[in-house]
């Protein structure tokens, strides 16, 4: 599963501090932070995200949605029975002041050595905890893949360069719903940046707001984005604050107290 207001004039320091999330290699240097984003426990393994059994009560009360959601929503939708999270695939590119960003879902056999050295990066396992061989990485993965659907890992393309690790997820189906009045369709998103070159430059805050805007916009029933990010985290609190998130409550969590961050769709306009 993994992790997630009042404005702040820092939005350099926000963004640069989003923006160190890094790749392998990097000097993180004194007081960065390589993850805008991290699983909500520390180090736990994506099967934290997947231990709540899907019945068929638990379907049909999260296929009832959300009030605040959409009114456009359609649960007949074809397209929309059986996706949890409405096929992140097909969500296609989008025009960012950083450039020409996408979502693509991950493939082990083509990404896992590059996520891998990500994970690596010592400023990146301080948040993640996924520092090792690949197999590490693997393991964190193959549950997500393998799963049915409630949690999806992409790589962030921009510019048609891989620069980003990204899972989408239902947080209203996953252990962080323990901890905060979930709604139906509640939709989680944890972040790392890999690459040094996209620290302080924005980067962080950009991507936050259009990673948010893609899920409002093709998951009408989600009526809210959430992220959980360490308290520690204060740069990534910042740019999550930059994107129109706000800091809704702090949440203890079992290896970590974390900031519930919560950009809802009714707002999204104003923040």
């Amino acid at each position: 599963m993994p992790p997630t207001d009042a404005n702040t004039d820092a939005d350099a320091a926000a963004d640069a501090d989003a923006d160190s999330d890094s790749g392998a290699g990097s000097d993180p240097g004194p007081g960065s932070d390589a993850s805008a984003d991290s699983p909500s426990y520390g180090g736990a393994s994506a099967e934290d995200t997947l231990d709540l059994p899907l019945t068929e009560e638990l379907a049909a009360l999260f296929a009832e949605g959300d009030p605040t959601a959409d009114p456009r929503a359609c649960d007949d939708d074809p397209e929309q029975a059986g996706e949890l999270l409405d096929a992140p695939a097909g969500w296609g590119p989008v025009t960012t002041p950083a450039g020409v960003f996408q979502l693509v879902p991950v493939r082990v056999e083509r990404d896992l050595t590059l996520i891998s050295r990500w994970m690596n990066d010592p400023a990146v396992d301080a948040f993640w905890a996924l520092a090792g061989p690949e197999s590490v990485t693997a393991q964190h993965l193959r549950p997500q893949l393998d799963g049915d659907g409630r949690s999806v890992p992409c790589l962030g393309v921009l510019d048609g360069a891989p620069m980003s690790y990204w899972e989408i997820y239902r947080a209203d189906l996953d252990p962080l719903a323990r901890h905060y009045p979930a709604r139906p369709h509640d939709t989680g998103i944890h972040l790392l940046l890999g690459g040094v070159a996209n620290r302080g430059r924005g980067v962080g805050t950009t991507l936050l707001r259009a990673v948010a805007d893609l899920i409002l916009d093709h998951r009408p029933r989600c009526g809210r984005v959430l992220a959980e990010p360490d308290l520690r985290n204060t740069p990534s609190v910042s740019a999550f604050l930059s994107a129109g998130f706000r800091f809704a409550a702090e949440v203890d969590l079992p290896d970590k107290r974390a900031a519930l961050m919560i950009r809802e769709r009714a707002l999204r306009d104003l923040l």
